[in-house]
């Protein structure tokens, strides 16, 4: 299964870097605060039994199709991602980006100008790994209907860092942002 560094890999960063008018580092720094923290908010709802059920409900309605084959900024939908961050972080979303901010010691506004643009592109490649691991799994299909199963990829893709973009300390990150999200919202 892909997981984050995956994930990170495939942002085209000086595509990103142009539109918000920074350097293409800035960008891979930022998204490697950023990409863990809608995760993990995203693992939070899914932790839940209607969190996951809305969450598997919001998937449909992302294609995988704006992952496959190289990502184009221009394809994604930042008002989307604005109402996504809403979902996954509810009144909490300025002080993950704070939080997010003082982790990875970038500029909140940038985070903020960046966070509606991964929100989308996170969902699409959820829903390409869900897509994928539903038709592994498609001669059992009760057991893609297991509460836990969403849960379990995106503590699998989340799992899977590795490095989580150049040393970035996700387990810090996450922990520090487990108060803020409690148990997801819903």
């Amino acid at each position: 299964m892909a997981g984050l560094d995956d994930l990170l890999t495939s942002l085209p960063l000086d595509q990103i870097a142009g539109k918000l008018g920074v350097d293409a580092g800035t960008v891979q720094s930022a998204a490697g605060g950023l990409l863990p923290a809608i995760l993990g908010g995203l693992k939070a709802n899914a932790d839940d039994p209607a969190g996951a059920a809305s969450l598997q409900e919001a998937l449909t309605q992302h294609s995988p199709q704006l992952v496959e084959g190289g990502i184009n900024i221009d394809d994604v939908d930042t008002d989307d991602g604005d109402k996504i961050a809403g979902h996954i972080f509810g009144d909490q979303k300025d002080a993950v980006v704070a939080k997010v901010a003082e982790t990875t010691g970038q500029q909140p506004n940038i985070l903020s100008k960046l966070l509606p643009a991964l929100a989308p592109i996170a969902m699409s490649f959820i829903a390409k790994q869900l897509q994928g691991k539903q038709q592994a799994a498609a001669p059992q299909a009760a057991a893609q209907e297991e509460p836990g199963g969403l849960g379990g990829l995106l503590g699998g893709l989340l799992g899977g860092g590795g490095s989580g973009g150049g040393g970035l300390d996700i387990g810090g990150l996450l922990g520090g942002l487990g108060g803020l999200l409690g148990g997801g919202r819903r």
